[in-house]
């Protein structure tokens, strides 16, 4: 069943993502490999980001972080010497969680070179600490004048491009050795756009249609029967206008009653 909005379904941003990461993924590097061949071939690549701050994503991507409050200590006067106070508060120690992230790579047939990069970015990749290390890693594809793509699809968190107009979700693309940042600033219920992936030279462009994957994928994986639409998608919190757009949207999809 499709999804009853017409571009990016903020349900997704929850504790889905990791599948639709992975999901999407995989279908643009199927997508890509026939439009790239023979001098091209498509890769992916798999990395893993130790998020140390998982408390940031409670309730969304990890187990929530319980706070258990102790009984309330006894008054000054009533505490013997040598006892110790008791914590007034005791929550247990946010572990770290390893997150993996799948990435797209376009490579020379020939020379194996690195020419693209497709980063489908995470909610791990936009607080720190791991958004530091994607920081160093975009710099890094940059500097080896390597063409680099980023979907963002998560409201959430910190953006590294600061010039962008406020919008929900942004896609950004830096050609090799350009100095200028591309940019497809996105709102809540606009369709997902036609992306270019540039190549090398004497080779044009390539294209993929990020909203007809992303419907794609979410049909094949049923994701509407683990989404309850009757409540709010994870935050940010919508604005009211959003709210009843989104409301009218699912009444006339589903036919949940109104509230």
């Amino acid at each position: 069943m499709p999804s009853p909005f017409p571009g990016m379904d903020p349900y997704l941003e929850g504790s889905l993502w990791p599948d639709v990461h992975a999901r999407l993924a995989v279908a643009i590097s199927n997508t890509l490999g026939p439009l790239v061949r023979p001098n091209f071939v498509v890769r992916s690549e798999v990395s893993t980001v130790r998020d140390t701050d998982p408390a940031s994503e409670i309730g969304i991507m990890y187990p929530d972080v319980k706070v258990r409050r102790a009984e309330r200590l006894p008054s000054p006067t009533a505490v013997a010497l040598l006892e110790p106070a008791a914590a007034p508060v005791v929550l247990p120690r946010a572990a770290p969680v390893t997150v993996r992230i799948v990435s797209v790579q376009v490579r020379e047939v020939i020379s194996g070179d690195l020419v693209a990069v497709i980063e489908v970015i995470s909610p791990a990749n936009k607080h720190r600490p791991g958004l530091d290390e994607y920081a160093a890693k975009r710099l890094r594809l940059m500097d080896a004048t390597v063409h680099l793509l980023e979907i963002d699809l998560i409201r959430r968190g910190i953006r590294l491009e600061k010039g962008i107009p406020a919008t929900d979700y942004v896609i950004t693309l830096v050609r090799a050795g350009a100095d200028v940042i591309e940019a497809w600033p996105i709102k809540l219920g606009e369709r997902l756009p036609l992306l270019p992936v540039p190549l090398r030279d004497p080779h044009p462009a390539v294209a993929f249609d990020l909203q007809a994957l992303l419907d794609t994928i979410y049909e094949a994986a049923a994701y509407e029967l683990s989404i309850d639409f009757d409540g709010d998608p994870p935050p940010p919190a919508l604005g009211p206008e959003q709210k009843v757009w989104m409301r009218e949207r699912v009444v006339a999809w589903i036919g949940l009653p109104t509230r």
